[in-house]
C-alpha cells in the first residue's frame, strides 16, 4: 500500500507542474508590459482569466500558473484586436485581471 500511495503522490506532483495552455498565433504577437508602457495606447477593455491553481490538494507552481494566465490574456488580447496586456490585479485562486490595449508600433 505504501508504494501505491507514493506512486499517486509522484503522479500528482508531476501533474502539478504541467502546462496546459498554448499561445495562439495572434497571442504570440501580444506583449505583456507594465502600466507605463501603455500610456499613449487605446484601451480595448479588460479580461479576467483563470486556470487551476491546485490539482486535488496539490498546489501548482506559482510560475506555471502566472505563465498560463499571461498566455490566456495574450490570446484574448489578440481576439480583441489588442497588442499589449497589463496585469491589473494580483493572482488570487488561479485568477487575474488584465487590461487589453492597442498600441501603435512605433
Amino acid at each position: 500500500m505504501g508504494m501505491r500511495l507514493m506512486a499517486i503522490a509522484l503522479a500528482g506532483a508531476a501533474l502539478a507542474g504541467c502546462t496546459w495552455v498554448s499561445v495562439t498565433p495572434g497571442g504570440a504577437a501580444v506583449q505583456v508590459v507594465g502600466p507605463a508602457e501603455v500610456s499613449g495606447c487605446t484601451r480595448k477593455g479588460k479580461v479576467t482569466v483563470s486556470v487551476k491553481d491546485k490539482i486535488g490538494v496539490l498546489a501548482r507552481s506559482e510560475n506555471k500558473v502566472a505563465g498560463e494566465l499571461e498566455t490566456l490574456a495574450r490570446n484574448e488580447a489578440a481576439r480583441m484586436d489588442g497588442n499589449r496586456v497589463v496585469a491589473e490585479s494580483e493572482i488570487a485562486d488561479g485568477q487575474r485581471v488584465y487590461g487589453i490595449f492597442a498600441c501603435s508600433e512605433g
